[in-house]
């Protein structure tokens, strides 16, 4: 009998790591069609005639659309259950896709990015709602780190196979094989993930929550962790799916998969730093100097890379017209070391708030960082458009080394 017991309970793992790793592709391909712009702004612009940095602003509706549609995805998994709201994004998320691909222009653009923005919103969420309800705390941790790292995998595939792939077929080509991609993890949701009940926690509408979450948001012990959440994210996400490309490319003089290439590089510093610096933290046990301090570095290697352009102080210094791409790709990797202490913010907001409102307090930073992104995302497309790419990185580290100050003084005493 026991024996019996035992072979269900692994099945029931075993059915429960594959549910979980179909849902986590979902997210590995929001993280790939989010980044798809830092490798090919050049050639969508020139398709639309417009200039690149009048095409960044635009894409920042991406981050919009995903952030405004948060709070009402993460309603509708309460009250319909992970399986049917996955199934519903991963549609959309191949229509938005589709028409992305098939865009004619900046208007025709700007509705698939505004689609894709509503329909990934959710991919996160979705693994991590159904983890979070299956396993216990201990487990819930190891898995929420690995659903983040295969995630960020999608950031991988849109840096040097991205990269290949444009320059062979053009960057419409990504967009149809996250189409394709999109099929093939709905399927795999379809089969693997199980049904389960609605668990209707929240039957306030989706007004009453964002009301609520902003509330909390602006509360005092909240302040500056939102602060922080507003720039820490932003500025990486931002930098990778956005602007680093165009850096190397146009300052640089590198090849679009040589650019791929350090891109990758970065994104596996994004990929390794959450667990470095969560082993640190753990050691050190000053989370609140560890956050503010990786961040204020972070600031600085921005700034450093920005200086390191033809006529700028560091090239200068070393009397060199500009800085070689081994300097930049340093600093892309120092710069995803740095700035991967944002989980550090959730552990934070669970310490200064009470248990009634600890997952208000979560909904509250994870909006703050994708609404930063889209924040951020949108005001350095005029910064570049008025002052040129260097000046970009120097306003990315003016507001990372800003959010970091206002989250030392508001945190002070807590």
């Amino acid at each position: 009998m026991s024996a019996v017991a035992t072979d269900n309970a692994g099945d029931g793992t075993r059915a429960l790591i594959f549910a979980l790793l179909a849902l986590a592709c979902g997210h590995m391909l929001s993280t790939l069609l989010r980044t798809i712009p830092a490798v090919s702004l050049d050639l969508m612009a020139a398709d639309f005639h417009i200039e690149p940095q009048a095409l960044a602003s635009l894409t920042s509706v991406y981050p919009f659309a995903f952030a405004a549609a948060q709070i009402p995805v993460g309603a509708a998994m309460d009250r319909f259950g992970v399986r049917p709201v996955s199934l519903s994004l991963l549609m959309g998320t191949v229509i938005g896709a589709i028409a992305s691909g098939f865009a004619t222009g900046p208007e025709s653009f700007a509705v698939g990015q505004v689609m894709l923005g509503i329909a990934t919103s959710g991919m996160l969420m979705c693994p991590m709602t159904l983890a979070a309800k299956q396993l216990s705390a201990a487990r819930f941790g190891l898995w929420s780190g690995a659903i983040l790292s295969i995630g960020n995998i999608g950031m991988l595939l849109s840096s040097s196979p991205l990269a290949f792939v444009v320059d062979h077929y053009g960057w419409r080509a990504g967009f149809w094989i996250s189409a394709l991609g999109g099929v093939v993890v709905a399927l795999a949701v379809f089969l693997l993930v199980p049904r389960q009940a609605a668990e209707h926690k929240d039957e306030s509408s989706p007004l009453s929550q964002m009301i609520e979450l902003l509330r909390l948001g602006f509360s005092r012990p909240l302040r500056g962790l939102i602060a922080l959440a507003l720039v820490s994210l932003a500025t990486s996400l931002v930098l990778r799916g956005l602007w680093g490309g165009p850096w190397l490319m146009e300052i640089k003089g590198l090849t679009r998969v040589e650019a791929g290439n350090q891109l990758g590089a970065f994104t596996l510093a994004m990929i390794a730093g959450p667990l470095c610096i969560g082993m640190i933290d753990r050691r050190l046990s000053r989370r609140r100097e560890l956050v503010a301090g990786t961040h204020m570095v972070g600031a600085l290697l921005l700034a450093l890379m920005a200086l390191g352009a033809p006529h700028y102080a560091v090239s200068i210094l070393f009397g060199v017209p500009v800085m070689p791409p081994q300097y930049d790709l340093v600093l892309f990797v120092l710069i995803g070391l740095a700035t991967s202490a944002q989980p550090l913010l959730f552990g934070m907001s669970r310490q200064l708030v009470d248990a009634q409102t600890a997952g208000k307090a979560l909904a509250a930073i994870n909006l703050a960082f994708f609404l930063g992104a889209a924040l951020m995302q949108s005001m350095t497309g005029a910064v570049a458009a008025f002052a040129g790419l260097p000046a970009v990185l120097l306003f990315m580290a003016a507001a990372l080394l800003l959010g970091a100050l206002i989250f030392l003084a508001y945190t002070r005493t807590a």
